[in-house]
């Protein structure tokens, strides 16, 4: 029945797109998608990660996810690590995970990210 999932959303503030576009891009190095015709008018960004996509869809009034959070699967837990310091955007070490190694980030808007690379 189910197959996977096709994409996960968090939210940003009104006005966000290119701080969005500067931190999941340029920062993060996930490709921009171009969103639907009919729904550029509300607003938001879309990204490709992976197989999947990340939709930052803009919320208002906003309010960041500081529990609920995206998890990125990397084949490689130092790389986007390496590439945060170079930004100096804090890391947070999560709980141990048996089998995996994981760590999180706040967004520029305090929404919680999770990067995992299992073993």
């Amino acid at each position: 029945m189910y197959t996977g999932i096709d994409h996960v959303q968090i939210a940003a503030p009104k006005g966000s797109e290119n701080t969005c576009r500067e931190f999941f891009s340029e920062i993060l190095g996930m490709r921009e998608i171009p969103k639907p015709e009919n729904l550029r008018k509300r607003g938001g960004v879309w990204f490709q990660c992976g197989a999947h996509e990340l939709h930052v869809g803009v919320q208002d009034p906003f309010k960041p996810a500081v529990k609920a959070h995206p998890a990125f699967s990397v084949d490689n837990i130092d790389k986007p690590k390496e590439r945060l310091r170079e930004f100096d955007i804090n890391i947070i070490d999560g709980e141990p995970l048996e089998g995996a190694d994981r760590f999180y980030i706040h967004d520029p808007f305090g929404n919680r990210l999770e990067f995992l690379q299992r073993h």
